[in-house]
């Protein structure tokens, strides 16, 4: 079971090393300075106001960090959420999206003390390249009339038509705000290839704030769209909740819930993985979803583990969640002391930043190497894809949860199936194993070997295997060393079974069930109800048991 004790005490506990100080203030300082453009690019993309962004990373980032499951991982705004808090946003306003935060972080709470970080692994993959590639992409086109300048009232959120709006709209292109969205693009992309340690983002956003300032160019900037950047601190409130708002937006929180889970489980492993550590699921979501919550008191939006982040952390010499403290302390300070220069910010820069996170969260070649993979898998991909671009992520995640799911059934019910052994027996490894080649099968007896899990998406596979037999045998012995599991839906098909059985004047024998799926057997009150002497431990005791029987009939 895991431990839930945040991984901070844990680090004290052992022993907190000036040597592990410098390299949390080095990772700490490092992210910070990576997570200061993303924060507030991050949050002009999902609707709300630049500084939102910050509170996020430094709100939510420290409570995460002093209650987390992971020893480096990095949390605040992330691309992933720019989908759905757009979507709340617009519908709802920011009252909408605090309230559908706040259940989102005590459902992430709840799933902690559940235990169900195990759970949230079983999210097939496919489904989860699915909806991030399509994140990607619709990022990507949110940025479009940013980056070129495009004279457009308002963008439609609607894909297909705020692609139609971009063609139509083509011929407004501004000149000066293609060369600063394009520089800063250039700008990122080669300092990223041969610098590593400070991040193109934050070099992008220094020099062509400066050139746009120092040449007065005619572009928007987060002032012109915003107003000033606030230099201080939000008073902590919570929103107006309504019952009716809570059951409009309870959707909405499960999917926030489910993404944040994911993105956090999914950075803790990249984040072990480099680190050779092990993190702690369930107190990871426990402090995800206090996180959120505070977050939200502060004005700031949805926060999950960032993977790209974590990752720099590490590189950095980040070694405890002390760096992640840093990290958000760092961000608290230029808030307070330069934050109102980020008004300066053209907004095609802050585009440009955007259009690298939407490339790096694409996994176009995961994508791609996805489709080779079976039918079902590729099905599962594209339908989770074109449902989040075209329709909704909530939408996409469920749809693609259970198609998943369901072809996980089918699968596994073709697999389950019982044959007709009986005169094949004395060929089984078992019996030249023990040398039983001399022992004979009663006549009157039938053996089947069941092969498979006997679940509910099984059954009526079973149910047509086991009555190939046209005559009606005097004893049927099932072998059940193939089975490892049972749920009720077995359980009813062999009690339709053993009743048959009873009408018909046959015996039926179990034999070789395994320990668990004895336990429930018995559970379920099946094997009171066919007998203790129904049971036989190999097919030995079985054929011996039956030969009994049957000469016990004659006799009578």
């Amino acid at each position: 079971m895991t431990k839930l004790e945040p991984k901070l005490l844990s680090v004290f506990r052992e022993g907190y090393t000036k040597a592990l100080l410098r390299g949390d203030i080095l990772g700490g300082l490092t992210v910070g300075i990576v997570a200061l453009p993303l924060a507030i690019a991050l949050a002009i993309a999902s609707g709300v106001k630049p500084e939102q962004g910050l509170y996020t990373a430094i709100f939510a980032g420290f409570t995460i960090a002093l209650l987390g499951g992971t020893r480096t991982g990095i949390s605040g705004p992330t691309g992933a959420f720019i989908v759905i808090v757009y979507g709340i946003v617009e519908k709802y306003g920011y009252d909408g999206l605090a309230v559908a935060t706040l259940m989102a972080g005590v459902l992430l709470i709840l799933m902690g003390l559940a235990r169900m970080g195990a759970f949230l692994k079983f999210v097939p993959y496919p489904v989860t390249v699915g909806f991030t590639s399509a994140i990607a992409l619709i990022i990507f086109s949110s940025q479009v009339s940013e980056f070129v300048g495009l004279k457009i009232d308002k963008v439609p959120a609607d894909f297909v038509e705020k692609w139609v709006e971009y063609v139509r709209h083509l011929h407004t292109a501004d000149v000066y705000t293609v060369a600063v969205g394009g520089s800063s693009l250039l700008i990122i992309i080669l300092w990223n290839k041969w610098v590593k340690r400070i991040p193109g983002q934050l070099i992008a956003i220094l020099v062509v704030t400066f050139v746009v300032q120092f040449f007065d160019l005619p572009v928007q900037t987060i002032e012109t769209r915003f107003g000033n950047v606030p230099s201080g601190l939000p008073s902590p409130h919570l929103p107006n909740i309504s019952f009716e708002m809570v059951q409009q937006l309870f959707m909405p929180a499960v999917t926030i819930a489910l993404l944040a889970g994911l993105e956090s489980l999914l950075s803790a492993v990249v984040a072990d993985g480099m680190t050779g550590a092990r993190h702690r699921s369930n107190m990871e979501l426990i402090a995800q979803g206090s996180g959120n919550i505070v977050s939200i008191i502060f004005g700031g939006i949805p926060a999950t583990g960032a993977i790209a982040r974590t990752a720099t952390n590490i590189k950095s010499g980040g070694k405890t969640p002390v760096a992640a403290l840093i990290h958000s302390i760092f961000l608290l300070l230029v808030l307070l002391f330069i934050g109102k220069w980020a008004a300066l910010i053209p907004m095609a820069t802050l585009a440009a930043v955007l259009i690298i996170v939407a490339y790096n969260m694409s996994e176009w070649r995961e994508f791609v190497h996805l489709l080779k993979s079976p039918r079902g898998d590729v099905v599962v991909l594209l339908v989770t894809f074109l449902l989040t671009v075209f329709i909704d992520l909530t939408v996409a995640i469920q749809i693609g949860i259970l198609l998943a799911a369901f072809l996980f059934l089918q699968k596994m019910s073709s697999e389950t199936s019982a044959s007709l052994i009986t005169e094949n027996l004395k060929d089984d490894e078992e019996f030249k194993a023990r040398d039983m080649s001399a022992v004979e099968i009663p006549k009157g007896v039938e053996v089947f070997e069941i092969y498979g899990s006997l679940f509910f998406g099984a059954v009526r596979q079973f149910k047509e295997s086991i009555r190939v037999v046209a005559k009606r045998p005097k004893v049927i012995i099932l072998r059940m060393r193939q089975v490892p599991t049972i749920d009720a839906s077995g359980i009813h098909v062999l009690e339709e079974l053993a009743a048959e059985a009873r009408e018909n004047g046959q015996l039926l024998i179990f034999s070789a069930v395994s320990r668990g799926v004895y336990r429930v057997m018995r559970q379920s009150g099946f094997v009171e109800t066919v007998g203790r002497d129904s049971f036989a431990p190999d097919i030995f005791v079985a054929l011996e048991r039956a030969e009994a029987v049957l000469k016990d009939r004659v006799s009578k």
